[in-house]
């Protein structure tokens, strides 16, 4: 995630505001006497007998709980800590949950402290425990095998009308107003799985769908009011797990969003914060200076270090400090939650480098020592490989740093990608000057001897923080459809943004409202359908077409999963690269060709042939025609080829 809103002087305006009001009730604790014990929230409400860890820390909100004795007597649960920090007004509870534990509602009693045993309990609160799935803790994650389809869930569809507004939350539906909701929910994801599937994804990635009760900018689900809530305006958490069940039958994963850095400045943490230090410069607002590479610079000054990781996003984005041990336990726990609750497929972590860094290493190494052969994917977005590679597990650091996530976001490649067809950034308008070259997808492929795994980093396009690819390349049909076959081609894992097959565009600078549009056909009226195909252009049919038919022999395409990646220099701005696996079950290669000229190459196969091997023929995906590979290939003006060898 990027700065998502359009207008700092505006939130800058908030910000303050914000804070005016919250010095005299955000800040402080409620300490009122008076009212007799209440359990207000118990997060979270349900765990799992049979986990790999067998704790779980409950957080308990009430008033003056501290004041309180937890008792509970369910057998095979033992209560071993009762903790409040310096808010009378939260307690933590650390159970321990034995295996043979029997599935129930676990009923938690509070006394008087030192209450008699015979003593009736002055309040109760509750923890269903659940019996696990079959082999949860085995479940597979996105690999290369998957192609990710990105959603902005309240621009996709809209299949619930009902929800668009939800009494007494901030912000209301507007759709003529690009930066607020529109009403795309759950209910019109699951309505056009089928659409996905067709396409050729086998996972789809949600923007976050977590409570946002937030007064502007909630649609797209980066400030989190409620961590355990989907927001009613995309439904409800059964509706979640609805989704998730249904994709699993089209033969699609589910990847969840998360969001350790901060949370909305409504969240209800916010009203009655659990201690002083739970979130960081809660005082006075303090920016990050949002230069990621502090992290790993071995010259940074601790100040500017600090700043990065302890310093707010925006205004509205208060920052919490992970350096609290409860706080990382919420946040570890949240996402094992989410996981078997909902049954998920991987995880997405936004902006993954403005957390500490320390913590961020406790959580991956929880939450894959929980599920060994999930893969989560990280954003950090530096085009540096460098500063990437970091963060992946089993790279070894100078300083010593050892990470536990196994993907990262490439946006190395993104940006090559854009540098080689329109030699330009993607968020810069074009200029005369601009002069393709190919040798930057040579050159970041080159690069990935810094990464510990280069085949699970995830490859890109764009997504809901980028200009659309095809407004960035021109518009130009010809540079897209080269684009899109990189995409599907080469190492790591692809991710498409919605409405890419039907060449979205948007502004070549960055304008978040227009680049979230509305996917045609998603609302009662829209004069286009992209599900149905209804009134769109020639031109959105044969992209629509062409994405279908690429990712669709993706599915198949041994070679691209598993094999190799071997690569020839760029020469006259054509760019070769090859697929190859090689083992005792399987044997495939497949040849890719980029030519970015404006005439047609004719290329010398010889230059190939320790690749080529003994291969005089292929058949090329694209067009499904049979070329001979003898001793010259021809390739049309920007244009792009793949060719199976046979």
């Amino acid at each position: 995630m990027q700065r998502r809103f359009p207008t700092r002087n505006i939130l800058a305006l908030i910000g303050a505001a914000f804070f005016l009001a919250a010095s005299s009730a955000v800040f402080a604790f409620e300490t009122r006497t008076a009212s007799p014990a209440r359990i207000q929230r118990s997060e979270p409400s349900s765990w799992w007998i049979g986990m790999q860890m067998p704790q779980v820390q409950i957080m308990v909100y009430g008033q003056n709980l501290a004041e309180l004795e937890a008792r509970t007597s369910y057998p095979g649960v033992t209560l071993h800590k009762q903790t409040s920090l310096d808010n009378p007004n939260y307690v933590f509870l650390d159970l321990e949950i034995s295996p043979q534990a029997a599935p129930g509602k676990l009923k938690i009693d509070w006394f008087a402290k030192n209450a008699p045993a015979n003593t009736p309990a002055l309040t109760q609160s509750e923890l269903d425990l659940l019996q696990r799935r079959e082999a949860s803790s085995q479940r597979r994650g996105f690999t290369p095998a998957d192609a990710i389809y990105l959603v902005v869930p309240d621009r996709f569809a809209n299949g619930d009308t009902s929800n668009d507004n939800i009494k007494g939350m901030r912000e209301v539906a507007k759709r003529s107003d690009p930066g607020g909701r529109h009403g795309g929910d759950i209910a019109g994801m699951r309505q056009h799985l089928d659409y996905i599937a067709k396409l050729g994804f086998t996972m789809v990635w949600p923007t976050p769908l977590v409570e946002n009760d937030q007064v502007i900018n909630s649609y797209h689900g980066y400030s989190a009011t409620d961590f355990y809530r989907v927001d009613p305006r995309f439904g409800s958490n059964q509706d979640y797990r609805d989704l998730v069940r249904e994709a699993k039958q089209r033969g699609i994963g589910v990847i969840h969003d998360v969001v350790l850095n901060h949370i909305g400045s409504y969240h209800w943490w916010m009203r009655d914060l659990p201690s002083k230090d739970w979130i960081n410069h809660r005082d006075a607002y303090v920016e990050t200076n949002h230069v990621r590479a502090t992290v790993q610079d071995p010259h940074a000054a601790k100040i500017d270090q600090a700043r990065f990781d302890q310093g707010w996003f925006v205004p509205t984005m208060p920052d919490l400090n992970q350096n609290n041990p409860y706080l990382a336990t919420y946040l570890i726990q949240n996402a094992l939650w989410w996981i078997e609750y909902a049954d998920l497929s991987g995880l997405r972590v936004d902006t993954y480098s403005y957390s500490n860094k320390h913590f961020l290493a406790l959580w991956s190494k929880r939450i894959t020592d929980e599920y060994p052969h999930l893969n989560i994917v990280g954003e950090e977005w530096s085009m540096n490989p460098a500063i990437v590679a970091y963060w992946q597990k089993g790279k070894v650091n100078q300083d010593g740093y050892r990470s536990y996530l196994p993907s990262m976001m490439d946006f190395s490649v993104y940006d090559s990608l854009h540098l080689a067809l329109s030699g330009k950034h993607a968020d810069v308008p074009k200029t005369a000057q601009d002069k393709p070259d190919m040798q930057q997808l040579y050159l970041a492929a080159a690069n990935d001897f810094q990464y510990a795994d280069a085949s699970n980093l995830t490859i890109f396009e764009g997504n809901h923080d980028t200009p659309r690819i095809f407004s960035s390349l021109g518009s130009d049909p010809a540079l897209y459809r080269m684009a899109l076959v990189y995409l599907a081609t080469m190492r790591g894992i692809p991710q498409m943004f919605y409405g890419t097959e039907l060449q979205m565009s948007s502004p070549q600078k960055r304008d978040d409202g227009k680049v979230r549009g509305d996917f045609p056909g998603g609302w009662q009226g829209d004069r286009a359908n992209g599900f149905t195909g209804a009134a769109l252009s020639k031109a959105e049919r044969a992209s629509q077409d062409f994405v279908r038919s690429l990712f669709i022999w993706r599915k198949t395409a041994a070679a691209i999963h598993q094999g190799k990646l071997i690569h020839f220099i760029p020469e006259n701005n054509c760019y070769v690269y090859f697929r190859v696996l090689h083992t005792a079950e399987k044997k495939s290669s497949v040849m890719v060709v980029l030519n970015r000229n404006e005439k047609p190459q004719t290329l010398d196969l010889q230059r190939f042939r320790e690749v080529l091997g003994e291969a005089r023929s292929g058949r090329e995906v694209l067009t499904q025609s049979k070329l001979p590979l003898e001793h010259h290939l021809t390739v049309a003006a920007k244009s792009a080829m793949i060719i199976e060898l046979e």
